[in-house]
């Protein structure tokens, strides 16, 4: 198990602990729906040093990317970074990653830490002379600071460094890297610095009123938003059609990319399943990842939950599902089995929050 530099303040603020993407990563700290809470109202920081960091730089970088990532890499300017995904030939998603652009020949790319092994596999696959790919996962500590109170927490800490904009990155001269994106759905931040330096952060942090926050209150803060986990909600199975991101896949940009051809033709004839956002409407047990979805009757299964949870802001379950789309249209009465009954429940238009 690997462990990140931060792992000894882990301990030391009593976190629960538990293997993740091959991880020991802290879960919570005082309860998800506390931590939850904290970051929709006030501060939480969360501990992403299991992210994994790629640097790519040369000439007709730019060409080279946008050939392999949906999202169009030559919208971006200097310092701006966008959402993305990177495709294998079926159209189905390896990973959903952030791209950032640091200068005209180099990008930043932020990719999940159970697929940085396979991403850096098929980058070099697909490298082109005068290509540098640089995988500098095992230099960097990660920090998501998110909530209301990020940018005035920022500011205290750092008065002479501006955040940067929404979807921005800004490298100081010191080293550390400030991203501006985030997956809670509220303001914050993304800090990258050394595995030397990224400790004193997080102690300035939560000594300036930050809370600590595991990734149990991460997966309920992105769950509510209806963005989508890799590996649960994205699948090599899926398209980023199918999951409803379209907006970040440019069918017309001017590179052709990896997959495009099968999304073209379910952009042409529809595609055969939705991800849809489905909501509990009375008492029952939190759903959770695997649990059967089932028609009104309860008789017949029309697929399986791929995240589900308590919604800690709205006091009910939730949770998504591949659909028919026939059976994934908002107001569509379905039922939840678990636990060897069945609960009702209905689709809903996303996000739930």
């Amino acid at each position: 198990m690997l462990r990140s530099p931060l792992h000894s303040r882990h301990e030391e603020l009593g976190a629960r602990l538990l293997p993740f993407a091959g991880w020991e990563m802290p879960i919570q700290y005082d309860g998800i729906v506390a931590e939850h809470r904290a970051v929709r109202n006030e501060l939480g920081v969360f501990d992403i040093s299991h992210m994994g960091e790629f640097l790519v730089s040369g000439k007709d970088v730019t060409e080279w990317l946008n050939g392999i990532l949906t999202n169009d890499v030559r919208e971006l300017e200097d310092g701006q970074g966008q959402y993305t995904l990177m495709l294998n030939e079926a159209g189905g998603v390896i990973d959903d990653l952030i791209l950032y652009r640091e200068a005209k020949e180099r990008y930043f790319l932020v990719v999940n830490a159970s697929k940085i092994e396979q991403d850096e596999a098929w980058l070099k696959r697909k490298l082109r002379d005068g290509i540098v790919f640089e995988n500098q996962s095992a230099e960097w500590g990660g920090l998501a600071v998110q909530g209301p109170k990020s940018t005035e927490i920022w500011n205290q800490l750092e008065p002479e460094i501006p955040l940067p904009n929404r979807n921005g990155i800004f490298r100081s001269g010191a080293g550390a890297i400030l991203c501006r994106t985030g997956y809670t759905g509220e303001d914050g931040f993304e800090l990258f610095d050394t595995n030397a330096r990224i400790g004193e952060w997080f102690d300035q942090l939560l000594a300036a009123g930050a809370k600590p926050c595991g990734l149990g209150a991460r997966d309920t803060l992105r769950l509510e938003k209806c963005y989508p986990l890799n590996e649960s909600d994205l699948d090599e199975e899926h398209t980023p059609l199918e999951a409803g991101l379209g907006f970040f896949v440019k069918l017309a940009k001017a590179e052709p990319f990896v997959g495009q051809d099968v999304l073209l033709g379910q952009k042409a004839n529809g595609v055969s399943s939705k991800l849809a956002a489905i909501k509990m409407t009375g008492k029952s047990p939190p759903p959770r990842h695997g649990y059967e979805v089932r028609d009104e009757s309860g008789e017949n299964q029309l697929g399986e939950l791929t995240s589900g949870s308590l919604s800690p802001s709205l006091g009910i379950g939730i949770g998504m599902a591949y659909l028919a789309p026939e059976s994934a249209k908002p107001g569509t009465p379905l039922t939840i089995a678990i636990r060897d009954r069945v609960f009702p429940a209905e689709v809903v238009k996303k996000p739930f929050l």
